[in-house]
């Protein structure tokens, strides 16, 4: 008799369990927690995260179910820590989509390791570079920012704009710094500027003395540096500004931080001029920022409001979806952020999981803009310009191309 009672305590037990174990959805968020976006990274997953907590807060995904985001470090640098994210995110943890990643190296070595192959949609919400485009994803790999194709021209105009008709460039020799520096170089000198050294260096060194004394003999006073701020680009900013051989400074989105400020020093960095991916003045922005400030966290950070919205877009897709599996979530995601439909601001979860349960079409217009992705899962966006004032970043106004 006590065998047999315990026995159905231990079935109950196992059938609670169980049902426990299928009462959560997965979104994975995979960045770069260490390495060179370090300080960049933890902003960008308090905007994710924030995404999570309204949709829990507002009784779950699919009828109820909690919304987990597990997470995973890519380092941002090292492919294999990035595929082993991905990795742990597709087949251990059996996530059903994956914010990230944000480095661009990090996003193609996740993608073509394990996302695709797993059949997991990814929505980048900091990968600027061209070469995400170019993915054979099968239509998985998406993102919210736009692509550098589109920064680089927008820099280059910027700084031609200010009267700055020669440069020195020196971008970090991957994909991002790569893609980054062939949009500005060209676009700097179809609009009639001067490009007088462009030069590749590799992150993680402690002296770049050597590419200095190369970039600073082209006899260009404005150094731009398309880099990370943890990384290389601090490093290269640091050795320059003790070199005393350039007048003036700046970067892309990579850059845009206030530890790198910090790192090399106010005065050292005083009026560097940046870019960097911005938000329009919609809305959405205006609502995410009041619920970033609320949850603790700085609404202006660098891709947080992109963060945000990868998450958010995902939880939509899988609630249209109508359930946690990954086949048809593409195809979910593209119908969840494009017209026609309702509109969908920033927070307004219960709002969406009503109008999909009643069958009629929503309209997601995030806190980051409005996310019209293209066949290649791009979308269009606006760029930013950043300078720092007083010792730290300060936006200066969208800029139109």
């Amino acid at each position: 008799m006590k065998k047999s009672v315990l026995a159905m305590a231990v079935a109950a037990s196992s059938v609670a369990f169980a049902a426990a174990a299928q009462a959560e959805v997965k979104i994975g968020f995979i960045g770069g927690f260490t390495g060179p976006i370090e300080s960049l990274t933890p902003p960008i997953f308090d905007g994710a995260r924030l995404a999570v907590a309204q949709i829990n807060e507002q009784g779950g995904i699919l009828g109820g179910q909690e919304l987990a985001m597990p997470n995973a470090d890519t380092t941002c640098s090292d492919a294999s820590a990035a595929s082993n994210a991905a990795d742990r995110m597709v087949n251990t943890e059996n996530v059903t989509a994956i914010v990230g990643a944000l480095c661009t190296g990090a996003t193609v070595a996740a993608a073509n390791s394990a996302a695709i192959p797993g059949g997991v949609v990814m929505v980048s919400p900091a990968s600027t570079a061209p070469a995400v485009t170019e993915l054979d994803d099968n239509d998985l790999v998406f993102r919210t920012v736009p692509s550098d194709a589109y920064q680089g021209q927008i820099l280059a105009k910027l700084m031609l704009e200010k009267g700055f008709d020669e440069v020195a460039v020196t971008y970090v020799n991957n994909d991002y710094g790569q893609g980054l520096a062939d949009a500005f170089t060209t676009a700097f000198e179809d609009g009639g500027g001067t490009v007088a050294e462009n030069l590749a260096h590799e992150d993680g060194r402690a002296d770049y003395r050597s590419e200095l004394g190369s970039l600073s003999s082209s006899g260009a006073q404005t150094l731009v540096v398309l880099a990370y701020a943890d990384g290389s680009g601090q490093t290269i900013l640091r050795q320059a500004y003790e070199s005393g051989a350039f007048t003036q400074y700046a970067g892309a989105d990579g850059m845009v931080g206030d530890s790198l400020v910090g790192a090399v020093g106010a005065d050292a960095l005083e009026g560097m001029i940046a870019t960097r991916p911005g938000s329009p003045e919609l809305p959405g922005t205006e609502i995410f920022n009041q619920a970033a400030q609320e949850a603790g966290f700085d609404p202006s950070a660098v891709f947080a409001a992109q963060a945000y919205d990868a998450a958010f877009l995902l939880a939509l897709a899988i609630e249209q979806n109508g359930n946690a599996e990954r086949e048809g979530l593409s195809e979910a995601l593209r119908s969840v952020s494009s017209a026609p439909g309702e509109t969908i601001l920033p927070g307004e979860w219960e709002k969406a999981v009503e109008l999909i349960a009643a069958g009629e079409e929503i309209n997601y217009e995030g806190a980051s803009g409005r996310h019209e992705f293209d066949d290649s899962g791009d979308v269009p966006g606006v760029v930013l310009e950043m300078a720092v004032e007083g010792g730290t970043f300060v936006g200066k106004g969208l800029i139109q191309d």
